[in-house]
């Protein structure tokens, strides 16, 4: 990822923010980010209607499910991450070219945890090798460690082991670029090849950035964090999951806002968790947030990429599975305890997604929520997205007001640029609005992004 996002809400055309300039890729900013063209992604994108959700079990479909509860079950029994991983993954590239050719086996994951165990046999006794040569590699464990346990027995891996290795990918010791790649790798199921092209980053530094990571968490024990621990490290995890999903909705650079195969991962990741933690309210909250937002994706685009503010969106393009959906989840999540800030933010692309018409928003309703998201999480992004809902409730002048209080928490930052371009605009600013969008523009490092706001500009030299 080009820069960090932590303080970015992941739902970007679903707040305030949104409606403002188009420009800011953040969930708050909300449809700032409103561009992305799914050109240029990797993987096949789905159909409407399927942001995540079950389906027709194709052999990728397989393969992703199985991946981390495969690598789970190998870690847990015999530890070496890093060598389990790279295991995992040959079997992987394995079952990839035999299963379409020669159909699924009876116990797919069985299969897998078979051909993974032998591979890590071999390599477990090959670096046994060169530090003992004295010992034989057989005493190493016993001989039917390595086989794969039959359909029903205790070794067969459980979903909690998938959830475990999430906590270890998101190890506090790892950086966050560290985590999200480690994640996508050893949970998602992705290449490393496929995440460096998601990242606009080559393969070679992507696969550095992987190995340093699982060199990092090397000799850590595989076990849920304890009861004192495990909040903290539950929203780490839910974190890295965010930080994926708003990169892939609203890229961070590069010449396409959306990159699909990054959105539906995290999607797909986050589905996972709360199918294992269905009580937690932030899970819920989450899964909501990525659920509602994506549902835009098909309208947030023109015919040649061009961004399409969320104000001017084709709202029947719109998912309406993806929001019924988001929408029950939220309900849910709100009973699920006090409301976080997942929840609220869930909340509020609901609040957008329920408008038939731009002009039959919420706004004061989005800007109550606004008021108790700030409250729990001052963040800059959540207070420029609630600038935006005053200017929708009170007024432009009432809007950058709030941005100019701002000022010092977003030095120099594209967004804020964006924002207060657009109020302006709205004020009738003409010149002073020209001068900010571009100003925005040469701040971000979305060429969409950077072409939809050069645009604005213009428009308001004429």
């Amino acid at each position: 990822m080009s820069r960090s996002r932590k303080n970015a809400p992941a739902d970007s055309d679903s707040d305030p923010t949104a409606d403002t300039a188009d420009t800011a890729d953040t969930a708050d900013t909300a449809d700032t980010a409103g561009t992305a063209d799914t050109a240029g992604t990797t993987g096949t994108p789905r159909a409407a209607g399927t942001t995540g959700g079950p389906g027709a079990d194709t052999v990728e479909d397989l393969l992703r499910r199985h991946a981390p509860q495969v690598l789970g079950a190998l870690v847990r029994r015999y530890g070496h991450f890093d060598l389990a991983e790279d295991s995992v993954q040959e079997a992987l590239l394995a079952a990839a070219r035999q299963w379409p050719a020669e159909g699924l086996p009876a116990n797919p994951r069985g299969w897998l945890i078979k051909v993974a165990a032998r591979r890590l046999t071999d390599l477990l006794r090959a670096e046994e090798a060169r530090r003992r040569r004295e010992e034989s590699a057989a005493n190493l464990a016993p001989r039917d460690s390595f086989t794969a346990p039959p359909p029903g027995e205790g070794r067969a891996p459980s979903d909690d082991d998938t959830l475990t290795l999430l906590f270890l990918c998101c190890h506090p010791d790892l950086t966050p670029a560290a985590q999200i790649a480690l994640t996508l790798r050893a949970v998602g199921g992705l290449t490393t090849a496929e995440i460096a092209r998601a990242h606009l980053v080559p393969e070679a530094t992507m696969a550095q950035r992987v190995s340093r990571a699982k060199q990092r968490i090397k000799g850590l024990p595989f076990v849920p964090p304890g009861p004192e621990d495990r909040d903290r490290r539950l929203a780490a995890v839910l974190e890295v999951l965010y930080l994926i999903f708003n990169e892939g909705y609203t890229a961070s650079s590069g010449e396409h806002l959306h990159r699909a195969d990054l959105a539906r991962e995290a999607i797909r990741l986050t589905r996972r968790v709360q199918l294992l933690l269905p009580g937690e309210g932030a899970v819920t909250g989450l899964l909501a947030l990525m659920l509602l937002t994506e549902a835009r994706a098909p309208a947030r685009s023109g015919p040649d990429g061009e961004l399409i503010p969320l104000d001017e969106q084709d709202r029947t393009l719109w998912d309406r599975t993806a929001i019924a959906e988001g929408t029950a989840l939220v309900e849910a999540a709100l009973g699920q305890g006090p409301a976080g800030v997942y929840q609220l933010q869930a909340a509020v692309a609901a609040l957008h997604d329920e408008a038939g018409r731009a002009e039959d928003t919420d706004w004061p309703q989005i800007l109550a929520l606004y008021d108790l998201l700030v409250a729990r999480a001052p963040e800059p992004m959540a207070r420029l997205g609630r600038a935006v809902a005053v200017a929708r409730v009170h007024g432009p002048a009432a809007g950058l007001a709030e941005v100019a209080a701002l000022a010092d928490r977003l030095p120099g930052h594209h967004r804020i640029d964006a924002v207060r371009a657009h109020l302006l605009e709205e004020a009738g600013e003409r010149a002073a609005a020209r001068e900010a969008y571009e100003k925005a523009a040469a701040g971000t490092l979305s060429a969409p992004e950077a072409r939809y706001l050069r645009a604005r500009a213009a428009r308001l030299a004429r």
